[in-house]
C-alpha cells in the first residue's frame, strides 16, 4: 500500500516544476531501473510487484500490488517496477575539447530527446549539450525513451551562446539547404548542431555555425524533412564512420 502523500508526490513529478522543486524524477521498468542503479544516479525509493522483488537487492525496495502501481505509473500499461531517483546537482561544467559533441537547439518532443540520448550512448557521445528551451531530460516520456541510456550520457542545459564562446571546435549545423554531408570533409573533433522539429536551428545559433550540412534526398521524394532523431542518427553515424578521413 502506497501512502496518499507518496502517490501525490510521485504523480506530481510528471511536471517539470515539481521535479525541480523536489529534485526527483521517475523511472519505470526493470531494465531502465537497473541501468540507472549502475550509474551516478542515486535511488530514493523503489516499488516492485511481489513476484519481481528478487530482481533487485536494495533496502529501499517496497513491494506493491498492481492496483497501487497503476496509481503512480505514468504509463497506460504499467510495468513491473517504478523507482524514484534523485536529480544530481551539477557542479562546474567542463566541456571536452575533442571528439564529437552534439548540441540540441530547442528540441521539444520528449520522444525525440529520449531517442537522441540513446543514440549518443550508442555512438559514444558522453556529453549532450541542450539549450534551456529543450525539453527536460527528466520528463517521464524522455526517461522511458532512453531505455537506461540516461545513466551513461551527461545531459547539460546551458545558454548556447555561452557554450560556443567556451568551445573552439568547428561547428557543423544540420540544414535543409546545406552541403550534402557525404561531400563534406568531416573532422574527428567537431560540434554537431540539431535544431527544433519545426523551425530548425535558430538565427542566433546559426551565426555560430561554420559548416552547413544536409542529408541528401534520393529519387522522387515528397517528404518535407526527416524527424530530428532520425536525422541525428544518420549524421552521427556519418561523423563516426568518416570523421578524420
Amino acid at each position: 500500500m502506497v501512502a496518499k502523500s507518496q502517490i501525490k508526490l510521485i504523480t506530481s513529478l510528471a511536471q517539470k516544476k515539481y521535479r525541480q522543486q523536489h529534485g526527483l524524477f521517475v523511472v519505470e521498468g526493470i531494465k531502465g531501473i537497473k541501468e540507472l542503479l549502475k550509474s551516478r544516479f542515486k535511488m530514493q525509493i523503489l516499488y516492485v510487484l511481489s513476484e519481481n522483488k528478487n530482481d533487485f537487492e536494495s533496502e529501499k525496495t517496497e513491494e506493491i500490488d498492481q492496483n497501487s502501481l497503476k496509481k503512480i505509473s505514468f504509463l497506460k500499461s504499467p510495468q513491473k517496477a517504478l523507482a524514484v531517483f534523485k536529480i544530481p546537482q551539477d557542479g562546474e561544467i567542463n566541456f571536452p575539447d575533442s571528439g564529437l559533441q552534439l548540441v540540441l537547439d530547442d528540441v521539444r518532443d520528449p520522444g525525440n530527446l529520449g531517442t537522441i540520448i540513446r543514440l549518443c550512448d550508442w555512438f559514444g557521445i558522453t556529453d549532450l549539450i541542450c539549450s534551456p528551451q529543450t525539453v527536460d531530460c527528466y520528463n517521464p516520456k524522455v526517461v522511458q525513451a532512453t531505455m537506461g541510456s540516461l545513466g551513461r550520457v551527461n545531459v547539460r542545459y546551458i545558454d548556447l551562446e555561452l557554450f560556443f564562446e567556451q568551445n573552439k571546435l568547428p561547428v557543423f549545423g544540420a540544414f535543409m539547404d546545406g552541403i550534402p554531408i557525404y561531400d563534406e570533409k568531416l573532422p574527428e573533433n567537431a560540434i554537431l548542431v540539431l535544431g527544433n522539429e519545426g523551425n530548425g536551428i535558430s538565427e542566433a545559433v546559426e551565426k555560430q555555425v561554420q559548416h552547413r550540412i544536409s542529408i541528401p534526398q534520393f529519387g522522387n521524394v515528397t517528404a518535407e524533412s526527416l524527424n530530428v532523431a532520425t536525422a541525428g542518427a544518420i549524421l552521427m553515424n556519418t561523423f563516426r564512420e568518416r570523421g578524420g578521413r
